[in-house]
């Protein structure tokens, strides 16, 4: 054997003996488990009235609920029943009286088995029983809260209810108190001979008013007119089937006059128009009532969602993307998820595909409008053009749809962009409100067109235009554009007024304006205060740099830009321009310079900083010093 080999050998018996001595005490670990008690299970207690306390106060939006729940649980009964006897009985009957409430119906029924394994374990639900797995999508109920929420307003809950599945199997009793105990026992036939399930409950002191007859027939109506079965109070049908979306009209006009005496009962407006909302792959039925007037794009929306029939929550924000903020829809499914309170849906990839669906069904219906009905869609553009703008901007189709309709505001007046980009060969805009009013007057009167685009999606509608419009022109417009269209004053003209536009300058100079002299029309405007954004910017920053200490001065020193000064335009058309530049008190002079600012300041409809007010007082005080001693001088 070479020395390679004895030392491979030597290291794998010094291995074996490191692993023989690591085995001894994992052994004697594993002796000593064993010779140890094993540990016992212990089940969580819990606080019944604790646990009441948190649904209502927490997962529950009212106690309101309980009612859905004890309909909920009779319509799965008899759901169950129904998928092993097609032909069982149907029913639901509640009678209250105000301090107690009698719910029965022909479902399937338990068993005492069933009893103590289902109503009395909390978060257990009776559709994960066998046989049931696969009828689980016909349920409404999925997280087996059941009964429990009814002790939101009861103190003592008494089920009876006899097995269809086991008709041999007498009739059972459960009845349960707030305070978390309950009692089972069997009863002779003659306590329930039919199968199905009573549910009684007593009201808790104070809660009396939620089992008036009254108030359970206003809630049965509420959360279960669109269940398929026969629902009643009393002798008071529940159910109103089919739903005002599915039933036979004998003409269009007559379904829009009953769609929108529904909209009115249900959200208390009388809607523009209705759009109906058929998804058949994702079980969707209803309708889409569009708001008569306009709203706020931030105003969340409230949407009526019924799940199988039952109502699920009046406040699906959801449900609809959000640039359709100007419908309220009311619809049933049966493919959507509840949160766990079923007040409201589960964001998963199913209400995605759904909010996608419905909103294509809503851009549907605006491009037939668009196609073959355009009073209507006229009608509601004059409304509605904000969401629609929200639409197109993100919607390159929708946008070349909607392009001869959605109204803009222009120096030509209310237009589409079709009909301006028609007449100007460049499309100018402006981004806000503010620069639109300080150059429109003046731009209209050079023949240049503008859009405002300071409104809302305006600005990204109109820079867009080239998408949809292949060789269309689109420009911005500011201050240098717009003064560049003015047309530049004789150079002898203007060297004779040196004196008076250095006088004029100097005024202006501590507010950061600069003057220069233009003809322009219309001659009516003696002044025409520019200012864009970079010199706005650049001002703020030198006014903060001013009242900054030394350490900030600094740093807004070296953030100092080389923006344009802001403008003011004097018309040398104008006859009073005319009139001031040949003053010879130059005092007078820088009082008047003034004057022309704040007005125009004031036409351009601009905030005012305190520096300009103050100007502006200064020069109205001045002015009538000068017209009192004039007028004292001739006297």
């Amino acid at each position: 054997m070479d020395s390679q080999t004895s030392q491979s050998s030597q290291a794998s018996a010094q291995e074996s003996q490191k692993t023989q001595g690591s085995q001894e005490p994992q052994e004697e670990a594993q002796a000593s488990q064993a010779s140890r008690p094993a540990p016992s299970a212990h089940t969580f207690q819990v606080d019944l009235r604790g646990l009441v306390d948190l649904l209502s106060h927490h997962l529950y939006s009212s106690p309101r609920v309980y009612l859905r729940e004890l309909l909920q649980n009779a319509v799965d009964a008899i759901t169950a029943r129904r998928a092993e006897e097609p032909d069982a009985p149907a029913r639901v009957r509640l009678h209250a009286d105000g301090g107690t409430l009698r719910v029965e119906d022909t479902g399937v029924g338990l068993t005492e088995s069933d009893v103590h394994e289902l109503l009395a374990t909390i978060g257990r639900s009776s559709k994960r029983a066998e046989g049931l797995q696969e009828a689980r999508s016909d349920f409404l109920g999925q997280f087996g809260i059941g009964l429990l929420a009814c002790f939101v307003v009861a103190e003592r809950i008494r089920v009876v209810s006899r097995s269809a599945r086991t008709p041999d199997a007498p009739p059972v009793e459960w009845t349960a108190r707030d305070d978390g105990s309950y009692t089972v026992r069997t009863l002779p036939d003659s306590a329930r001979p039919e199968p199905g399930t009573t549910v009684h409950l007593q009201a808790r002191a104070g809660a009396g008013e939620w089992l008036a007859e009254e108030r359970v027939l206003a809630l049965a109506r509420d959360f279960g007119s669109l269940l398929p079965y026969d629902v009643r109070v009393g002798e008071e049908a529940v159910t109103d089937l089919p739903a005002p979306w599915d039933r036979a009209y004998p003409s269009p006009a007559a379904r829009r006059v009953a769609l929108a005496r529904h909209c009115h009962d249900l959200f208390g407006f009388s809607p523009l128009d209705s759009i109906d909302l058929d998804v058949p792959v994702a079980g969707i039925r209803g309708v889409a009532y569009v708001l008569p007037s306009a709203v706020s794009p931030a105003q969340r929306a409230g949407h009526r969602v019924h799940l199988k029939g039952m109502l699920l929550t009046e406040r699906a924000e959801q449900l609809l993307p959000d640039w359709a903020f100007f419908v309220r829809c009311v619809l049933d499914t049966d493919s959507l998820r509840p949160t766990a309170s079923r007040e409201s849906l589960y964001e998963d990839e199913t209400l995605a595909a759904v909010r996608e669906a419905l909103g294509e069904r809503i851009r549907s219906w605006l491009t037939g409008l668009a196609a073959g009905d355009p009073e209507r869609l006229a009608a509601f553009l004059s409304v509605h053009h904000l969401g629609v703008k929200s639409l197109a901007r993100h919607d390159t189709e929708m946008l070349r749809t909607m392009l001869p309709w959605l109204p803009f505001e222009t120096t030509d007046g209310r237009l589409s962009l079709e009909e301006f980009a028609q007449r100007h060969p460049v499309v100018h805009f402006t981004r806000s409100v503010e620069e639109y009013r300080q150059v429109a007057p003046i731009a209209s009167a050079q023949g240049i067109g503008v859009v405002n685009g300071g409104y809302t999606y305006d600005s990204e509608l109109v820079e867009a235009l080239p998408s949809v419009r292949p060789g269309t022109a689109v420009a911005e417009l500011d201050a240098d554009t717009v003064t560049a269209h003015l047309d530049a004053v004789d150079p002898a003209e203007e060297l004779a007024l040196a004196g008076f536009l250095a006088t004029a300058r100097a005024k202006l100079d501590p507010l950061g304006c600069d003057v220069v002299l233009r003809a322009f029309h219309p001659l009516s405007v003696p002044a025409l205060h520019l200012d864009d954004r970079a010199a706005r910017h650049e001002r703020a920053r030198a006014e903060a740099e001013t009242q900054a200490d030394d350490l900030w001065a600094g740093i807004l020193g070296s953030l100092r830009g080389s923006a344009p000064r802001a403008r003011l335009v004097l018309n040398h058309l104008n006859p009073l321009i005319r009139r001031i530049s040949s003053l010879g008190d130059a005092e007078l002079v820088g009082t008047a310079t003034e004057s022309l600012y704040g007005q125009a300041l004031l036409m351009a409809q601009r905030p005012l900083r305190p520096a300009d007010s103050a100007l502006l007082n200064r020069a109205f005080i001045g002015l009538l010093e000068w017209a009192t001693h004039g007028e004292d001088g001739h006297r």
